[in-house]
């Protein structure tokens, strides 16, 4: 049965480790005859260039008619002069909305091989594996009313809102005690409940819900404080689930406990499992074009993809064991790079995978 796979490479160092993780999808659908197929596509600056948009109606359309999307990167210096309504970030927002994403899984694990590469030390780092489920189609990003205005003064003032539904929680929530089931049935909602009456909401209705889950603990923090743990004492979290702006900053800190966030995966799911797939991190236009991105993080996204959209734990699996082989080679890109290690390009690197899973 096909399985169609809409790639948008989109800006940046996108088009580089895209390349390198089809590559790898590649030798897993040869290997296992998964029946991959790929519609290629862009989005944000690209689509810009080539479109007049951020993401083309044509290209949304495709998407809704795929069964993944794997996504590289979008934004960049060329396009910040932009009216924010038609930036690259907004073809990046319409498509998780218009898919209807609303579940971010953004796994945090530390390889062993890269425990020095950590920003910590590797007593507080080593095994670490942490799952954030963040809230991705609600919240302060999609939020109206919206703008900037002048007061009666003359002043400019920005503002912003921060809505949640009972229903966007309790489905988001549901995706955290899920995932803590099949891990340490370890679950800690964040939010800011102290001053935020969307948070209040968020907490009232996730320990609610804990009573359909008795075999996981709930535990709840504040987010400032959750910040703080996740460098004082990070392995104490399994699974954090958490709002769309505290899940975007969240995740993007426990990247560097992994030693770069060049390693940190995500997917993007419906409620049907449908999903989009991209490295967390973002354009990196000063290297773009330079052949020294880290693919893994993409590499592990396409994993990612190949268990939960396509139910294929045995090629995910592959992948991921492909990747510590190509560790254990001291192979580095130059954001893991340390010493004793041979600094290889974002070609070599996708190469070298490639080959440990050949040998598989």
């Amino acid at each position: 049965m096909t399985k169609k796979i809409l790639v948008l490479a989109g800006d940046g160092i996108g088009p580089e480790i895209v390349d390198e993780a089809v590559k790898v999808l590649n030798v897993v659908n040869d290997k296992y005859n998964l029946g991959l197929e790929y519609t290629e596509d862009t989005i944000g600056g690209a689509a810009i260039d080539k479109y007049g948009v951020p993401l083309a109606d044509s290209t949304l359309a495709t998407a809704k008619e795929s069964d993944a999307v794997l996504l590289g990167a979008v934004g960049g210096p060329k396009w910040d002069t932009l009216e924010r309504s038609i930036r690259p970030e907004k073809g990046l927002l319409k498509i998780r909305s218009e898919l209807g994403l609303f579940a971010n899984l953004r796994p945090a694990i530390l390889y062993p091989q890269l425990a020095n590469a950590s920003s910590l030390k590797a007593e507080f780092v080593a095994g670490l594996d942490i799952l954030i489920v963040r809230e991705l189609t609600g919240g302060i990003y999609f939020g109206e009313p919206r703008g900037i205005r002048t007061l009666e003064n003359g002043e400019r003032q920005g503002y912003n809102t921060l809505p949640y539904r009972e229903s966007e929680i309790e489905r988001i929530a549901r995706v955290g005690f899920e995932m803590a089931q099949l891990r340490n049935k370890k679950l800690c909602s964040v939010d800011k409940a102290n001053v935020m009456e969307s948070s209040q909401l968020w907490r009232e209705i996730v320990t609610n819900m804990a009573k359909e889950y008795p075999d996981v603990e709930l535990s709840h923090m504040y987010v400032d404080n959750a910040a703080m743990q996740l460098v004082r004492l990070p392995k104490q979290f399994d699974v954090m689930v958490t709002d769309n702006m505290f899940g975007d900053i969240l995740s993007d800190e426990a990247s560097m406990l992994t030693g770069s966030i060049g390693m940190l995966p995500s997917a993007s799911l419906d409620a049907n499992g449908k999903g989009m797939y991209e490295p967390s991190h973002g354009s990196a236009p000063d290297i773009a074009g330079k052949n020294m991105a880290n693919p893994l993080a993409t590499i592990l996204s396409a994993a990612m993809m190949l268990r939960y959209t396509f139910k294929h734990a045995e090629s995910a699996n592959l992948i991921e064991k492909a990747v510590g082989l190509t560790l254990d080679k001291n192979l580095r890109t130059a954001d893991i790079m340390s010493m004793g290690c041979d600094k290889v390009s974002t070609s070599e690197m996708g190469n070298a995978v490639v080959a440990e899973l050949k040998k598989l």
